[in-house]
């Protein structure tokens, strides 16, 4: 089993960065990490877009989901059939975020092995042999950052970004929380406790600075996706 993810997953991701940082990087691993993560991005953008606006459409539905857990509270079948219906008539799958999850978890995984491996010597023999090994391993970002250790800039900025990124995708609500659906209020307290854990995992579990960046880049690739959304559903739910 590791050796087919080493192949599929691992080796593929690891050829695509040095090739990347090789020729169309200027020799800066940060840039090299920003290709990746937007090309990964580009590739799963479907199921990324699908997981992304069923959610929005569940955040938009919660006050019709409350609605229907307390019109039928008392009978559960004609509660389940009432969800289903709503679901069908907006063609969301209520499931899409955890199922999208499962999808990425495994490329989150390969990821976090490529770049908490680097380019070290054992590393470097997973290239393809039509994939030069760099000779000349920059671990600077712009510079200024060295992507080989952790990076409190990197982790606050990412974690801004998650928090931009999770406001983006909830609805305009200024009902007090104790009149808010289970629904909205996960979501409410996600958008404080996202950004708190991405910064914690970031520079409290000392990581490199290498995943930050990919991690920033995932964010705000997710805003821009969140904000073509949102417009796409602004006539359908009406603030």
């Amino acid at each position: 089993m590791s050796t087919l993810f080493n192949e599929i997953l691992y080796r593929p991701l690891f050829n695509t960065l040095v090739f990347l940082y090789q020729y169309l990087s200027f020799g800066d691993l940060g840039i090299a990490i920003i290709l990746l993560t937007i090309i990964i991005r580009l590739i799963l953008f479907p199921l990324f877009h699908k997981g992304a606006k069923d959610q929005s459409v569940l955040q938009r539905l919660a006050p019709k989901i409350k609605e229907i857990q307390t019109n039928h509270k008392n009978d559960k079948e004609k509660q389940a059939k009432a969800m289903m219906d709503l679901y069908r008539e907006h063609k969301v799958n209520p499931f899409s975020g955890f199922l999208l999850l499962i999808v990425q978890l495994p490329v989150l995984i390969a990821l976090y092995q490529v770049f908490l491996s680097g380019f070290s010597t054992k590393a470097l023999t997973n290239l393809y042999s039509f994939i030069p090994a760099p000779t000349i391993l920059n671990y600077s970002f712009l510079g200024l950052i060295d992507l080989s250790k952790r990076s409190i800039f990197i982790a606050l900025i990412a974690g801004l970004a998650q928090y931009f990124q999770a406001k983006l995708a909830l609805p305009k609500n200024n009902k007090p929380l104790n009149e808010l659906s289970s629904t909205e209020r996960m979501g409410r307290q996600m958008l404080y406790f996202g950004p708190i854990l991405t910064i914690v995992f970031l520079y409290f579990l000392n990581l490199p600075s290498a995943v930050g960046i990919y991690w920033l880049t995932t964010s705000l690739f997710s805003a821009i996706q969140q904000i073509m959304i949102n417009r796409g559903l602004a006539e359908k739910f009406p603030s």
